[in-house]
């Protein structure tokens, strides 16, 4: 789980948790993961999804302490910028977001890939947005809805050469967590719908954006 520190990452790891799932909670800020973790009684481990070494670092702990990964939840992110619009966005802001919110990603499949490869049937699970729908697309929050527009191509893509995998994107809807805000649905919900794509059988859909375990517009 990246990004696992608070809100949704931090709820679905308590949610799979209690499923009697082996849960490693990642976060940028080592000693945050180490506390969280110890309060959610799973593994942990530092990781800034920007960083080449520091994803190479995850791999490798993963693979000396588990030799698998039967699921890779990939929630880190940042800028949901709705002080801003796409005719005078700050591109250095767009630029952030692109690369926690989908090079990040990207970068933790590859590194990852042959740990996935060693499950018997694994999950990757995009955590996107209908912000990043095209089919209800405006010009808000530019720098958030342009990097989860990508990330949703990327799904696409790892889907068709993964076929051996489920790999899903999963809208968690308007959630009340620190990036949220207040006025969302419980984070509990939001992340159950993550926890349902993790969860999904071998024979499961895969390719798909699903929010509450129903397909929503790319």
């Amino acid at each position: 789980m990246t990004g696992g520190n608070r809100g949704i990452g931090r709820e679905v790891c308590r949610q799979l948790a209690e499923l009697g799932h082996d849960v490693v909670l990642t976060a940028r800020d080592p000693a945050r993961a180490e506390a969280v973790a110890g309060e959610l009684g799973v593994d942990h481990h530092q990781l800034d999804v920007t960083d080449d070494g520091s994803v190479a670092r995850l791999a490798d702990h993963l693979a000396g302490r588990y030799g698998r990964v039967d699921a890779l939840v990939n929630n880190a992110a940042v800028h949901y910028d709705s002080w801003q619009r796409a005719s005078s966005a700050d591109l250095r802001v767009v630029r952030e977001a692109v690369e926690t919110n989908f090079y990040g990603p990207w970068r933790t499949v590859l590194a990852l890939l042959p740990l996935l490869r060693a499950a018997r049937h694994a999950r990757v699970v995009n955590v996107s947005s209908e912000a990043g729908s095209l089919a209800s697309m405006g010009g808000g929050t530019p720098a958030y809805g342009t990097s989860k527009a990508a990330l949703n191509a990327l799904t696409l893509m790892l889907a068709a050469e993964l076929p051996g995998m489920l790999v899903n994107a999963v809208c968690p809807g308007w959630v009340a967590t620190d990036m949220g805000g207040p006025g969302g649905r419980p984070v509990e919900r939001g992340a159950a719908s993550v926890v349902w794509a993790v969860t999904l059988p071998d024979d499961g859909p895969t390719g798909g954006f699903f929010r509450d375990g129903r397909r929503i517009p790319w």
